[in-house]
């Protein structure tokens, strides 16, 4: 009996205009690290845009067969088998110019999120891209009723879960040197953030 792959209805209607913002940013990209890629959808989707980027998937590892499942019916050439990731725990001990996550930081707890950006810091590469797609609140406040009833089911799922406000987000990304490069208006009251990680200055040393 063989098992059927993980659908999620959301990346089905997001793919698209997500791909359409991330044309914008990837295009020269070599190694693309995608956090939490769930059911593997958005992977096998986007990997196709980008020939010469490396896509690699990325998830805790209970949610690695279903993804598995996507790539192999894809059989992309840059697709790599998808690695264990656990934000609290090991980052791979490897360096990416481009770092996707969709739908992630408000499944988190707010430590979970801080050491996503920690982890990024370590993985992401000067002058690399920092692409994160979700819902946020803006000042402490909903954009959207239907953020407001989500915000309300995600808290009763976990207390620790909750839509982020931006402020405090884009505060952990200039904590590791990522200046935001543009805040994109997304479909069904979502956010798709774009960050570049600054290039540090050559030093000078006197003669």
């Amino acid at each position: 009996m063989t098992s059927s792959k993980p659908f999620a209805p959301a990346c089905e209607r997001n793919q698209g205009p997500i791909l359409e913002v991330l044309r914008q940013y990837f295009r020269d990209r070599r190694r693309v690290l995608e956090i939490g890629s769930g059911t593997g959808q958005h992977a096998v989707h986007f990997a196709p845009a980008f020939p010469n980027a490396v896509w690699q998937t990325s998830d805790v590892a209970e949610n690695l067969p279903g993804i598995r499942m996507w790539l192999n019916e894809a059989a992309s050439s840059n697709l790599p088998a998808p690695l264990t990731l656990d934000v609290t725990g090991n980052w791979p001990h490897a360096s990416f110019d481009a770092i996707f996550s969709a739908n992630s930081l408000h499944i988190m707890p707010w430590s979970a999120v801080e050491q996503f950006f920690a982890g990024v810091g370590r993985v992401l590469e000067p002058g690399g891209i920092l692409a994160v797609y979700g819902p946020f609140n803006y000042h402490g406040t909903y954009t959207s009723d239907s953020n407001r009833e989500f915000d309300g089911w995600l808290k009763q799922r976990s207390a620790l879960s909750a839509i982020r406000d931006f402020e405090a987000v884009d505060g952990l990304a200039q904590g590791i040197a990522c200046q935001l490069v543009k805040d994109h208006t997304m479909p069904a009251n979502n956010r798709l953030l774009v960050w570049r990680r600054q290039i540090p200055a050559p030093t000078r040393s006197d003669a």
